[in-house]
């Protein structure tokens, strides 16, 4: 990789790789977060224990549910901000206010990467996943909550069903053509 970031001089990017339930946001972050020599992080990983048994039990998280979980993932933003490192969040962020609060400040690092899919792809990737707390019978809840990314957010866009490295090519394509790398 001998245009990373660090050699061209430029702060490492803050990917937040965000989408509904089985758009492939964690399969997706692992692969860009090897590919850019960057940290990764699992934001399902930082939901507390209740949020993680009320998804368990099939009852959708409320706002007041979301908003500590998400200010543990701006922290670990922050901190590879301050450290001037780069990294990558899978995170389902799906409102704006949610997607506000972890991008609020930093416009010039964090850049959105947003999986979309249709339900169809969603529920069959749900039915067929195995180890998961949140169930099948929630993505009708997440799609409700889903507010689609807006083009003044600057996402990078990504079709789900791309496969994993069509996908990795294309956001690295894009943070090439923005300097954001």
């Amino acid at each position: 990789m001998g245009d990373s970031p660090l050699e061209q001089g430029v702060s490492p990017p803050i990917l937040v790789v965000m989408g509904p339930a089985g758009s492939g946001k964690s399969t997706l972050a692992v692969s860009l977060a090897a590919e850019l020599d960057v940290a990764f992080l699992e934001g399902d990983a930082l939901h507390s224990p209740e949020s993680v048994a009320k998804m368990r039990a099939g009852e959708p998280l409320t706002d007041e549910d979301r908003w500590p979980w998400l200010e543990r993932i701006r922290s670990w933003i922050d901190a590879r901000i301050a450290a001037d490192e780069g990294g990558v969040v899978a995170c389902s962020a799906l409102r704006r206010a949610y997607r506000d609060v972890l991008v609020q400040g930093y416009a010039d690092r964090v850049r959105l990467v947003s999986l979309e899919a249709d339900r169809a792809l969603l529920a069959t990737r749900l039915a067929g996943r195995t180890g998961h707390f949140l169930p099948p019978s929630l993505l009708d809840s997440q799609l409700a909550t889903l507010e689609p990314v807006a083009d003044d957010e600057h996402p990078i866009r990504v079709p789900g069903e791309w496969p994993v490295s069509r996908a990795v090519e294309a956001v690295r394509r894009t943070l090439s053509a923005t300097q954001l790398q």
